[in-house]
């Protein structure tokens, strides 16, 4: 075994989060993939492995747990839209980890949206898709609308809420509570929970605001 398949192992059981081996193989996969594209395309800023597992693949598999619960309560098939997708961060952790969640990640940079394609197929994910589009130019209804890093809560729900499925929700990844953010909404979206995260070998803080629209 590997260190970054050990690291792997090891945060999943930090995270308390239970993967089969063929999810684990696939996540591996994708972080070897990142790896080699990143070299010709400049996916991320980051370059050693595992920084990349700490900061890329660990930092999006803390969200798997949340995410489930909040889908216990909403529709039992679900469609996840990830806003500003780049390398599938977090939408393609969530297709491998979520096989019934339909994952679309969209990002208006076509070579990121090449790579998700290309991750699509080299990983047999029948259910991922990339779209190459602005989001404010998508039609369609999604349960779940992602984003991470993408921009300001206003911003994020402003540009995605016609896609976002009555009765549906937000997932905003952010580093510390983003007060400032949260208090700028005003009365375009309701808050309903600020999650904050513990991802492993992360000396950072890190927490999802939920939203729905009011």
């Amino acid at each position: 075994m590997g260190s970054l398949e050990r690291d792997l192992r090891g945060g999943l059981l930090r995270l308390d989060l239970s993967l089969n081996e063929g999810q684990i193989t696939r996540l591996l996969d994708y972080l070897g993939l990142i790896q080699k594209w990143t070299n010709t395309y400049n996916l991320t800023s980051l370059r050693e492995p595992a920084e990349m597992l700490t900061h890329h693949l660990l930092d999006s598999l803390a969200v798997i747990g949340p995410l489930r619960k909040q889908l216990a309560c909403l529709m039992p098939v679900a469609s996840l839209l990830d806003v500003g997708s780049g390398a599938g961060l977090p939408g393609v952790v969530v297709a491998i980890c979520c096989a019934d969640i339909e994952v679309s990640c969209v990002d208006a940079v076509s070579k990121k949206v090449a790579f998700i394609r290309h991750v699509a197929g080299v990983l047999k994910l029948s259910n991922l898709k990339a779209l190459h589009a602005r989001v404010e130019d998508l039609s369609g209804c999604y349960t779940i609308v992602s984003s991470r890093a993408f921009a300001s809560l206003s911003d994020f729900v402003r540009l995605s809420g016609r896609v976002l499925a009555p009765g549906g929700i937000w997932m905003a990844m952010k580093g510390k509570r983003p007060e400032d953010e949260i208090s700028a909404l005003s009365d375009q979206a309701l808050v309903f929970h600020v999650e904050p995260l513990s991802v492993p070998g992360l000396v950072a803080e890190r927490c999802i605001v939920w939203m729905r629209k009011t």
